[in-house]
């Protein structure tokens, strides 16, 4: 691959950024193309491709997880208020009346008692029941942790724009070698013609 590590801070850099590789600016292109495996041009622009094409399939998968994660923060957000509601009418005898989603704008009226137990939909078809301090512990901690996920998932795309930009650049790089090396030769046969 065309990839170079660049010692402790290119493995730091690897593990902070979910194991996306880091492209390396060529500096130097003649220098570049005389190391092994880099034999012809378009051999290395096929590799530097290859790579470009693994970066987009990593944005993509990372874009995917952000509107997840975008979408789930409100989520929780909207069943923490609901269960703080419920914390406060907890102590009251009066049942709360409430109106459930049953479907996409479809809703049923009803009325809550007060009670501590609550309901928590886990995923997987898994819904477990929780005393109110318990359910909102772990939805603050839920929270916490996928905002902390979004974050992070927008310094890996960041650092994954950056790797596009450089694949780009080296791409234009070694095609302009190849171009004026071409032409160099081409020079020197018409030199030799004459």
């Amino acid at each position: 691959a065309t990839t170079i590590e660049s010692g402790n801070a290119g493995a730091a850099n690897k593990k902070k950024h979910l194991g996306i590789p880091e492209a390396i600016f060529v500096e130097d292109v003649d220098a570049f193309m005389k190391q092994p495996g880099n034999d012809t041009a378009d051999a290395v622009l096929r590799k530097l491709d290859e790579q470009y094409q693994k970066y987009k399939y990593m944005e993509l998968n990372l874009a995917q997880k952000k509107l997840r994660l975008k979408s789930q923060i409100p989520q929780i957000k909207q069943t923490l208020e609901i269960l703080r509601h419920m914390q406060k009418k907890k102590d009251t005898t009066n049942p709360m009346e409430t109106h459930f989603l049953l479907a996409d704008n479809v809703y049923c009226k009803a009325s809550v008692p007060p009670t501590d137990k609550v309901c928590l939909w886990l995923g997987a078809n898994v819904m477990l029941e929780y005393d109110i301090d318990e359910a909102q512990a772990l939805l603050e901690k839920n929270l916490a942790t996928a905002s902390r996920n979004l974050d992070s998932l927008e310094e890996d795309l960041d650092f994954l724009r950056d790797q596009f930009t450089t694949t780009e650049v080296n791409m234009a790089r070694v095609y302009n070698w190849d171009v004026k090396r071409r032409s160099k030769d081409n020079l020197l046969k018409s030199a030799e013609r004459s």
